[in-house]
């Protein structure tokens, strides 16, 4: 699948290697924001989230560019603005279609019961779907892994392997996401209470690694597919942004 759609992306490795010192601090840079973003949303300041997140994507766009990285490699190059909303569109609809039908039946409407989803508001409620997730969880993390990290790994090791890589890094940055879903949502903790606390919370946080580096493919793919970020961005948003109003809904009779 992956292969399909990098044989429609220029191969960057073909090109004139950029110098050792560069590239090198290029990844160093970027690891250091990435695992400091990180930190800071999850535990050293989480009401910090949304800075934090605008901050350090611009951050990482400012030294991929500095590292020799094009618009286009980024997924961002202003040609493909136009099909990457139109793939978005497409998807947010067909993932509103799904969880409609999931928050609908007795099986699976316990996935969308989650202690984290709290509002009091519809002011607040549309500040989570709209600003908070797209502009905070969305933004950074699709700059961070399908837009610098998936294209300096593709610079030296090829799209597809790159994009391994990036979807392998992708499911590790959700370590500390896992461990509070671990406790926020009667589903994942009955699988966390599986053998054991310890043993069941390792379960469940390795599980949930081993799904989201998987989506993480996912996104990889759409991104190298279309040749623009904002459809992985679009079915990032649609997974999260919808799955916090259905949760709402579900939680809160709204």
């Amino acid at each position: 699948m992956l292969r399909a759609a990098t044989d429609s992306v220029v191969d960057m490795s073909s090109r004139e290697p950029a110098a050792p010192l560069v590239g090198w601090a290029a990844w160093v840079l970027v690891l250091i924001v990435a695992v400091s973003a990180n930190i800071l949303n999850n535990a050293g300041a989480p009401k910090l989230y949304l800075v934090t997140s605008v901050a350090s994507a611009a951050l990482l766009l400012a030294i991929a560019r500095a590292t020799g990285l094009s618009w286009r490699d980024l997924g961002l190059a202003r040609d493909t603005w136009r099909v990457g909303l139109i793939w978005a569109v497409a998807i947010i609809a067909v993932v509103a279609t799904v969880y409609a039908i999931g928050a609908s039946l007795p099986l699976t409407r316990g996935l969308f019961q989650d202690e984290r989803v709290q509002v009091d508001s519809g002011w607040e409620l549309a500040w989570q779907s709209f600003v908070r997730i797209p502009f905070g969880t969305v933004l950074l993390e699709e700059v961070l892994f399908r837009g610098v990290l998936l294209a300096l790994a593709a610079r030296t090791m090829g799209w597809l392997r790159g994009a391994i890589l990036s979807s392998l890094l992708f499911g590790l940055w959700h370590i500390l996401p896992a461990r509070a879903a671990a406790g926020a949502n009667p589903t994942v903790e009955a699988v966390a209470a599986a053998g054991g606390s310890s043993f069941g919370l390792l379960l469940a946080v390795a599980g949930s690694v081993l799904a989201t580096a998987l989506a993480g493919l996912v996104f990889c793919w759409l991104r190298l597919r279309s040749g623009s970020l904002f459809t992985a961005m679009g079915l990032h948003w649609a997974t999260n942004g919808l799955g916090y109003l259905v949760a709402a809904v579900v939680r809160g009779g709204w």
